[in-house]
């Protein structure tokens, strides 16, 4: 099931790319502009589906979203059918329509789970508490040991911690991140065994707990230690009904105030020389890939939370001034017609250009940083 849903959310984030190109496709043809090509993926192109309406619609070899070739890209270009002979009311159409289209499509699935059974991902996460009702919740395995019982005895990253009791005794189910603590510390210096499942196949273990003294004495050092020896973290999943609209645009504008002050933090450290820590701030197609992957083990609604921040971040970062990017192309044409002066294709190739190779850039430094932070 995990590999099904981890094929499923690849499939969806290149989903999400084009679904963005699908808004600029629909918008160009809605006022007048000929689209001479849609692509799914970026060339090398592997083959022509089909033309219909002067459009090519292919696939190319490159499986990293989509692209829409617009007839007449550059803002002075005055052919008729071109985006440059369009007003200004049909470009601002055209360039936002991606974004509205990620919008739209993180609304519908932040909905649809909502409805279902959405993960609580964030403290204070937004919810109408009188219509919320909790589903399921989890305590996982977020962190293991070194050199602890935990470590010992072969627990891993995710492992899902059911119960935990004596050896020989009555089990006590482990029901939320608050009690587990108090459940280890009643039987702290005991032989127990913990049951967990991983990838949905139940186990049990028995380990040796750590003794009251020996975690207390440990709390005021550099190394302190728990006594099972791991961090637990909590996955609930949190279900509405006629709020759950309500909750979708509530998530939206939550998330977008955390994404834009993650940036700015990104951005700062950049500026302040702290490489490493700013790229650390935000992860590439590997990293989103590695998080679909381990995401997946949790159900399809953690896998749709993800693809629905994605699609939430794909639009925010294509409304930022940023160039190469819709934004950035808007914001340089709007530049121009509030200075009154021509913008010639010479002049919007090299800023667009160096906002093209600046991308790749960080692109590039992103995959780097995954790569180190994942292998």
């Amino acid at each position: 099931m995990a590999i099904i849903l981890l094929i499923l959310g690849l499939f969806m984030f290149v989903g999400l790319v084009v679904v963005h190109e699908l808004g600029h496709f629909l918008a160009a043809r809605r006022s007048g502009v000929e689209v001479e090509e849609f692509g799914v993926g970026f060339p090398p192109r592997a083959k022509v589906l089909t033309i219909k309406k002067g459009t090519v619609f292919t696939i190319n070899w490159l499986p990293l979203g989509g692209f829409v070739k617009l007839k007449g890209e550059n803002d002075a270009d005055k052919t008729k059918g071109s985006y440059g002979a369009a007003t200004l009311k049909n470009k601002v159409f055209i360039m936002v329509a991606g974004v509205g289209m990620n919008l739209a499509t993180a609304f519908l699935i932040l909905t649809f789970l909502a409805l279902v059974g959405i993960p609580k991902l964030i403290d204070d996460q937004y919810t109408i508490k009188n219509d919320t009702k909790i589903v399921r919740q989890q305590v996982l395995v977020g962190f293991v040991e070194p050199d602890s019982p935990a470590q010992k005895a072969g627990l891993q990253l995710r492992d899902v911690v059911e119960s935990v009791g004596p050896t020989i005794g009555t089990q006590s189910k482990v029901t939320s991140l608050e009690n587990f603590p108090k459940q280890t510390k009643e039987l702290a210096g005991q032989k127990v065994t913990l049951v967990y499942s991983r990838k949905s196949v139940t186990k049990s273990v028995d380990l040796q707990l750590r003794s009251v003294a020996e975690v207390e004495s440990s709390k005021n050092s550099q190394n302190p230690k728990g006594y099972v020896g791991i961090a637990p973290t909590e996955y609930s999943l949190q279900r509405s009904t006629w709020s759950a609209p309500i909750v979708a645009a509530g998530l939206i504008e939550q998330f977008s105030v955390l994404t834009l002050k993650g940036l700015g933090s990104a951005i700062s450290n950049l500026f302040q020389g702290n490489t490493a820590v700013a790229s650390e701030q935000v992860s590439g197609p590997i990293g989103i890939f590695v998080l679909i992957k381990d995401g997946s083990l949790l159900g399809y609604q953690f896998v749709l939370m993800i693809m629905a921040v994605i699609s939430l971040t794909l639009a925010i970062m294509n409304i930022l001034p940023i160039p190469a990017l819709d934004g950035g192309r808007l914001f340089v044409t709007l530049i121009y017609r509030a200075i009154r002066k021509p913008l010639n294709p010479k002049t919007e190739d090299r800023i667009h250009g160096l906002g093209f190779v600046g991308l790749m850039l960080l692109f590039a430094m992103i995959t780097v940083v995954d790569i180190r932070r994942i292998f």
